[in-house]
């Protein structure tokens, strides 16, 4: 049982003063009857509430995709430049959702928000062996030795240790595609094991995340709430791994 208050506010769409005043103007219903206070507790699972007419569905953690666009920091603040909160609107900023990992400023595709710590804990932990996909393009040929490199694991000239990873070449020539799966998330990985194969990124995006993929119809900078059924699917892969 929860407070009404906090239900409404959970939403991101209102403060609790704000829910205090729309509860005394009669404007909040709850299964169909006008809420007595906004301390009222009921049950957020099966109460039904509406807002002037309006239904609200009650999340218990919001999870949200976003395709990010280059010049955006994988942050909840910075004091120098623009982060991935800046694209959404205020009722999901009110909600204090957090980037689930990082992508590099100049890194597009897909990353997630969301104010559920534990499982987004989860989704990062090596334990899990959750897949992260990647998209790049690069400088230089890329050959079969290369995918071999990747697959056996690689330690960089800097002393990074990188576990065994796939590379699977997509087009070769002056310039290069391919798709890299990392089952980690060291700092600039795709970036710095490809460029020790001699392979600079030119260009890079993440498109898959465990076995959730990137919605093709999300235009850079567009995002939009996850589905039941893909957060069943993101859960699904943490324990089949």
């Amino acid at each position: 049982m929860q407070r009404l208050d906090k239900l409404l506010a959970g939403t991101g769409k209102w403060s609790r003063r704000e829910v205090k005043l729309l509860v005394k103007q009669g404007r909040v219903l709850a299964d169909g009857a006008p809420a007595p206070s906004s301390e009222e507790k009921y049950d957020p699972e099966t109460v039904m509430l509406t807002v002037d007419g309006e239904n609200v569905f009650w999340r218990k953690h919001t999870w949200v995709m976003l395709n990010k666009p280059d010049g955006y920091l994988s942050a909840t603040e910075d004091g120098k430049g623009k982060t991935v909160l800046d694209l959404l609107p205020p009722d999901l900023q009110k909600l204090e959702l957090f980037p689930v990992g990082r992508l590099d400023k100049d890194t597009e595709g897909l990353l997630l928000l969301t104010d559920d710590g534990q499982t987004a804990h989860r989704l990062l932990s090596p334990k899990y062996h959750v897949d992260k996909v990647y998209y790049a393009r690069v400088d230089g040929c890329l050959e079969e030795v290369d995918c071999r490199a990747f697959e056996m694991g690689m330690t960089i000239g800097d002393g990074l240790v990188c576990r065994p990873a796939g590379l699977k070449i997509l087009t070769a020539g002056a310039q290069s595609e391919c798709l890299v799966t990392l089952r980690e998330g060291k700092f600039h990985q795709v970036k710095r094991m490809l460029a020790a194969r001699g392979k600079p990124v030119i260009y890079l995006k993440r498109v898959a995340m465990g076995k959730l993929t990137l919605d093709e119809k999300l235009r850079i900078g567009e995002f939009r709430l996850l589905t039941e059924n893909e957060l069943n699917m993101l859960r699904g892969n943490m324990e089949d791994t």
